[in-house]
């Protein structure tokens, strides 16, 4: 391998920080930081750095899990699963509607050339690992937890009551379903063929069209779709595996626990917060189920209305609530986009040099 000079590392790196720059005003614009300046005075930040600690360990057994998914499709190391996955974090942070999942598997296609489609189902299972612990964690909080009818919670132009929080469980117990129900279809062989065929058939519709006509649109277009979904079931190879399945749903559990206890020793530092573990754990849950709806990027908002909800349910009076909450924000989200940028600006070098090993004329 070519040795990188002094230059052509600076060289590498401004285009990064071009982009770094930017990205750093999006995340910090909706961030309100007098409320945030006048908590943060008031915290001891002892316990800010094993805080911060405990989130990065999170975060490496999230790229392990991540590292044993991909593995099913094709051999990655920690780092190729590491950065890729901070990236795509990084982005969630800063743009709208979760842009930030599509990432990891074009990073993966161009340093891997694993499909797009099985990156993106590789990156799907992630995610019902995630929802199915999440779910099971909230069913129990639910079922533990009293939580009055006209409790009402009003921030930041968000109302959040009872009857919101059910709308949230039920429309994630739905989600469960049909991605369980859709990996389902797409890994068993004959259902597979079925919607393969299916997806062929459909130019026949257009018996208007001349039948060159119909050759050509199922040619060019319908076979080419039909083709992703073997690319795509590929993806969930790592479900035909109990031992692997096994690991992944551990690995999640102790993923979440980890942030969770992130969230409780930060609250040790914070005045007017005295919850126990598993009653942080509880509003981190609630945290999360919350910021499942429509939001800025970053979750700013939503996520502090969700806390200040959560909290309630423990007494927790409402300032100390809304102060902690922001400040943990902040301390959950922006290490996520410094550590994000960084993978990006070193992951940036080598898409940038594949891209052009690729290029027109290159063998």
């Amino acid at each position: 391998m070519k040795k990188k000079t002094l230059p052509s590392y600076i060289s590498a790196l401004i285009p990064g920080l071009l982009i770094s720059v930017p990205a750093l005003w999006l995340a910090f614009r909706n961030v309100p930081f007098d409320d945030l300046l006048s908590y943060l005075a008031s915290i001891r930040y002892f316990w800010l750095l094993p805080s911060l600690c405990i989130i990065c360990i999170s975060f490496s057994f999230r790229a392990l899990r991540w590292q044993i998914i991909v593995s099913s499709v094709h051999p990655l190391s920690f780092s190729g699963a590491f950065h890729p996955l901070m990236i795509a974090f990084m982005m969630n942070c800063i743009l709208p509607g979760r842009a930030g999942e599509l990432a990891r598997p074009l990073i993966l296609k161009h340093s891997h050339q694993v499909p797009v489609s099985a990156g993106l189902a590789t990156v799907a299972v992630e995610r019902v690992f995630d929802l199915l612990l999440l779910l099971v964690f909230l069913l129990t909080v639910l079922a533990h937890v009293d939580i009055a009818a006209d409790l009402n919670i009003r921030f930041e132009g968000f109302e959040l009551n009872r009857d919101t929080l059910g709308m949230i469980e039920r429309g994630m117990r739905r989600l469960c379903i049909i991605l369980i129900a859709g990996i389902i279809l797409v890994t068993l062989q004959k259902s597979r063929k079925m919607i393969q065929g299916a997806v062929a058939a459909v130019p026949s519709a257009f018996f208007f069209i001349s039948k060159k006509s119909r050759e050509k649109l199922r040619d060019k277009i319908f076979l080419p779709i039909a083709d992703i979904t073997e690319s795509f079931a590929s993806g969930f190879t790592l479900l035909r595996s109990w031992k692997k399945t096994g690991a992944c749903l551990v690995l999640s559990a102790v993923i979440w626990i980890l942030t969770a206890l992130s969230y409780y020793v930060f609250s040790l530092g914070c005045p007017g917060i005295a919850l126990s573990f598993p009653e942080m754990a509880a509003v981190m849950i609630l945290i999360c189920f919350f910021i499942a709806l429509p939001s800025v990027p970053g979750f700013w908002g939503i996520w502090e209305a969700g806390g200040v909800f959560a909290m309630a349910l423990f007494a927790v009076p409402r300032q100390e609530a809304a102060g902690f909450t922001l400040a943990n924000h902040a301390m959950q989200v922006f290490p996520v986009i410094f550590i994000g940028l960084l993978s990006a600006m070193y992951t940036g070098v080598r898409i940038s040099q594949i891209s052009k090993d690729k290029g027109p004329g290159k063998k």
